[in-house]
C-alpha cells in the first residue's frame, strides 16, 4: 500500500468528471486511506473544462495538488491531457481518452488542435506510462456513450493493479460497488458492463 497518491482529472463540461472523482474518492476510502477532492477550475457546463484533483493518502490535510507532483492522469479529453501535462511528475501514470472535442478557438480557426503524434511525444519526455484507451467507442460497445467515464474508471482500475499502485485491499467487486451506488438503479448493469470494459481494454 503506497504512502500517497495523487490523482489529477481532467475533461470538459459533460463527461462526467465530478462522478468519476466521487468514485476515486470512496474507493481510496474504502482502501483505507483519507480521501480528499476538490474540482480545482473551470466550468462544469457542457464544453468548459473541469479539472480535479483527488489525493490518498495515510493523513491528507489539503486536496489541492503542486505542480509537478501528480501521480495519476485520468483524461477525460486529449488536448486538456496536453494542458495538464505539466503537473505530472516524471513516471507519472497516465490514462488518456482518445476523444476530440474541438473547443470555440479551434472551430473558429483561431487555434490548431494538437496531433495526436504530438501528444504522444510531449508524454513520451515525462512518461513512459502513458495508456490510450477509446472511452467512447467502447462504451458505445456496452450500450450508451454516456458511460464513457465509467470505461475509463475501469481501465485505471486495471492499470492501478498493474503498476503496483493497487492490491488486494481495493478488488474489482469493490470497485464495481462504488461505481453501482454512485448511479441511477436502472443504469447499474450497464455501468458495471462499461467497468469491466474498461478494465479489459488496457494491457496489464
Amino acid at each position: 500500500m503506497k504512502e500517497k497518491i495523487n490523482f489529477l482529472l481532467a475533461g470538459v463540461g459533460g463527461q462526467g468528471t465530478i462522478l468519476a472523482s466521487d468514485v476515486l474518492v470512496n474507493a481510496g476510502l474504502a482502501a483505507g486511506y483519507q480521501a480528499k477532492q476538490a474540482e480545482v477550475h473551470g466550468m462544469s457546463q457542457r464544453g468548459g473544462s473541469v479539472t480535479s484533483h483527488v489525493r490518498w493518502g495515510k493523513t491528507v490535510f489539503s486536496p489541492l495538488i503542486g505542480a509537478g507532483e501528480v501521480d495519476v492522469l485520468l483524461a477525460f479529453e486529449k488536448a486538456e491531457a496536453l494542458r495538464n501535462l505539466n503537473q505530472l511528475r516524471h513516471g507519472a501514470l497516465a490514462l488518456i481518452n482518445a476523444e476530440a472535442i474541438l473547443p470555440v478557438t479551434v472551430t473558429s480557426g483561431g487555434q490548431t488542435y494538437p496531433q495526436d503524434e504530438q501528444l504522444k511525444t510531449a508524454f513520451s519526455q515525462i512518461t513512459d506510462q502513458a495508456v490510450y484507451v477509446d472511452g467512447v467507442k467502447l462504451a458505445k460497445d456496452t450500450g450508451s456513450v454516456k458511460a464513457a467515464n465509467v470505461v475509463l474508471l475501469g481501465a485505471l482500475s486495471a492499470l492501478m493493479e498493474s503498476s503496483g499502485l493497487t492490491g488486494s485491499e481495493l478488488p474489482v467487486e469493490k470497485w464495481l460497488d462504488i461505481v453501482s451506488q454512485r448511479v441511477p438503479a436502472k443504469w447499474v448493469e450497464l455501468n458495471r458492463k462499461a467497468f469491466l470494459a474498461g478494465r479489459e481494454a488496457v494491457p496489464v
